[in-house]
């Protein structure tokens, strides 16, 4: 029989501050958070039964979290959750990136095709359902027990009603499994942006620091049917009413104070082996830093030439930076905290356990893993100049997504042409076929010696960029908008396309084949070694083990509190409004400053946003344990209001995901007040203002 996991994972106590918990069992926490500062309940928080705090926290879109602060279904995330859709709706006649967007009425909200948020319903342990019969250790074949937990879990999901999503997720690397029930509204429009002066405002020099300056907010709305229920986009749709919303809290927050984030957390991996930890740091986050380096340096420079340019690739240059400023503060925290040798720490101790009658199940899992890790590190080598190196191009997948065209039968050949003339129009659109071709050209000369696969060179490039139709974009539309079954050999035999069949091809039947047999047994082995140790604990400690982020609901909880990223320097917890105008440069792009702001610092014109110093609060920090996904996230006091919205980590401490250091991690938050100082002082946007129930004295 299956031994599950609710009663021996989460019946114990805590360590302050660290930790992604599921509010399902936040009952277990409520006296740590309330002697914290906490003034609710864990039912306050999440009820099935009746409105919570959870109600009023949304999916944006597909990795963010939002948050609704009206009656109206007006929704807060960050500037660069909306970023995309901000991008979508810009053009050089009308630059919404640049000088924001705020509509004045409803009639001038924007719809945004493809923007969905998820509301949580429920969420409810089924693991006896999924994993009842299956072996828990490796003797089991894995496909037979991962074909059985597919199976299981698509018959569950097909409970969903209309309007709602469904989804079954493992937790504790697959020893346990939880349902969600979302429902899902699909018309979400844009409501208001800051200018990227103020939403990103340091931009890629200040991601992932602190202190920090960036007003990093959106703001959306909701539309519903006129019954308030999911619909597609349609003028008749409402604003949703929603169930639950936040009040916005003036007050602030001072050193000390407890914080609340609830949201979706991404992916953490705090109970990874020396020898996965080892991996990243030696091989994996190096490899991909030196990738994105040399991309970056290139997109940059042409962002800085070109002003179409600059639109073209504002969103695609912040998703590639976002990830190597990530990985290098990643490196310097695993190096700092020695994480390998502690790990290593941790194994003997766990090797000893299992020397035990209660460990011994768990004896050959560590020497198993070291192996397996040993083979990993060959196969994913390759997989990484695949995705960092080949891939860069974007030409390249662009090209290789038509081989759908070329295969398209008589039947559906319409249906998918008009889908590629649709993709067609939108790559284009942000494509500049010159930036293109020199990523190419210097992804290829620093490709060889990296992998086994075959390296293009200077002719072929050349040939790519001149005779291939991919990367001249009136010629393609001009084919697409007349495309004939017949015409298909002028693709098959377009050189981009034979080039992007064949690097995939290679990709597909040798690399991912191997990175996928052995990450599979990491995988296996990973789930013995983690049940292993949740058990373990429940003889040696009080130490409660938190799930690992998987874009789950989580409830993070902790302080205001400031640090000392190094020796002498000091962080206080908070920033103001006068730390923009000390980093104003009129000849960094990141740091231009726009003079109405300035008109305001100059008259101290905060009107009631200031903080009870007469400053303007801008960020501050705290000690929540939070991830990619929690961007957008409401920040809340100790009464469950609205206090801020995170949106980033600091550098020192982004090697949380896979090591908590409670004095160095830290959450970076934008202070509610600077998000409504703007929508009201800067923007005269007063119609969001008054649609808000706002918190002002105790």
């Amino acid at each position: 029989m299956p031994l599950f996991l609710g009663g021996l994972s989460l019946c114990t106590t805590v360590r302050a501050d660290e930790g992604m918990w599921l509010p399902l069992f936040l009952k277990q926490n409520e006296a740590r958070m309330q002697e914290m500062g906490f003034k609710l309940t864990a039912e306050d928080v999440y009820d099935v039964n009746a409105s919570s705090l959870k109600d009023a926290v949304v999916i944006f879109g597909g990795g963010c979290t939002g948050e609704v602060v009206s009656s109206q279904g007006l929704v807060f995330t960050n500037h660069h959750c909306g970023y995309g859709y901000i991008q979508q709706h810009s053009s050089l006649e009308h630059d919404y990136l640049t000088d924001g967007f705020w509509a004045e009425s409803f009639a001038e909200e924007l719809p945004c095709p493809g923007l969905k948020v998820r509301f949580l319903k429920e969420m409810r342990d089924v693991s006896e359902v999924v994993l009842a019969g299956l072996e828990n250790g490796t003797s089991l074949a894995e496909n037979v027990r991962r074909d059985s937990i597919d199976a299981r879990s698509r018959r569950l999901m097909k409970e969903a009603a209309q309007g709602e999503e469904i989804r079954v997720v493992p937790f504790y690397h697959g020893n346990q499994y939880f349902l969600f029930v979302y429902e899902v509204y699909e018309d979400v429009r844009l409501v208001g942006a800051p200018p990227s002066n103020i939403g990103k405002f340091g931009g890629d020099t200040d991601n992932w620091m602190f202190p920090r300056h960036t007003g990093d907010f959106s703001v959306f709305r909701i539309y519903a049917d006129t019954a308030n229920r999911p619909a597609p986009y349609s003028p008749e749709n409402k604003p949703y009413s929603p169930k639950r919303y936040f009040k916005i809290d003036l007050r602030g927050c001072e050193e000390g104070d407890f914080t609340m984030v609830i949201g979706y957390p991404g992916r953490t991996q705090e109970y990874l082996s020396s020898y996965a930890v080892e991996q990243v740091l030696k091989q994996e986050d190096p490899m991909r830093i030196e990738a994105r380096t040399l991309r970056l340096e290139i997109i940059k420079a042409a962002m800085d030439r070109d002003a179409q340019t600059r639109i073209q690739y504002a969103a695609k240059a912040a998703s590639i930076a976002n990830g190597w400023k990530k990985w290098i503060g990643e490196v310097k925290g695993i190096e700092r905290l020695d994480v390998v040798n502690s790990k290593r720490d941790y194994e003997k101790r766990f090797g000893e356990w299992t020397a035990t009658p209660e460990g011994a199940a768990y004896a050959s899992v560590l020497p198993a893993l070291q192996k397996a890790y040993e083979e990993f590190e060959a196969v994913q080598g390759e997989a990484v100049v695949f995705q960092e190196y080949v891939l860069a191009p974007e030409a390249v997948r662009f090209a290789y997504s038509f081989k759908s065209l070329c295969e398209a039968t008589e039947e559906n050949f319409s249906e998918t042409l008009q889908k590629h003339r649709v993709a067609a129009a939108d790559f284009y659109k942000n494509y500049n076929p010159e930036v293109d071709r020199e990523i190419f050209e210097k992804m290829a000369s620093k490709q060889a010696g990296k992998s086994a696969a075959a390296v293009p060179d200077p002719a072929q490039i050349e040939r790519f960029y001149t005779k291939s139709v991919f990367t001249q974009p009136q010629k393609m539309l001009a084919l697409l908008q007349d495309f004939k079954p017949a015409q298909r050999k002028l693709i098959q035999n377009d050189p981009l396309y034979r080039y992007a069949l064949s690097v995939y091809d290679t990709y597909l039947s040798n690399i991912a084949p191997a990175v996928t047999r052995v990450r599979r047994q990491i995988d296996s082995l990973q789930r013995l070694y983690m049940r292993g140790q949740m058990e373990m604990k429940t003889f040696s400690g009080p130490e409660m083990l938190y799930p690992d982020a998987n874009f789950t609901m989580r409830v993070a909880y902790g302080q205001v509190n400031g640090f000392s990223p190094s020796d002498g320097l000091v962080c206080k917890p908070y920033t103001t409004l006068k730390g923009i105008m000390e980093k104003e440069n009129p000849d960094i792009y990141d740091y231009v400053v726009e003079e109405r702001l300035k008109e305001l610092y100059r008259n101290a014109d905060y009107g009631r946003y200031a903080n009870k110093r007469g400053e303007m609060p801008v960020a501050f920090i705290g000690t929540n344990h939070t991830t990619g996904g929690n961007s957008g996230s409401p920040v809340l006091n100790a009464e469950g209001n609205l206090v801020g919205i995170n949106f980033d980590r600091n550098w020192e401490g982004t090697m949380s995901d896979i090591r908590y250091d409670a004095q160095m991690c830290r959450n970076i938050m934008l202070d509610i007040r600077y998000c409504l100082f703007i929508i009201d002082k800067f923007a005269g946007a007063r119609r969001l203002i008054n649609e808000l129930e706002i918190v002002e004295d105790l």
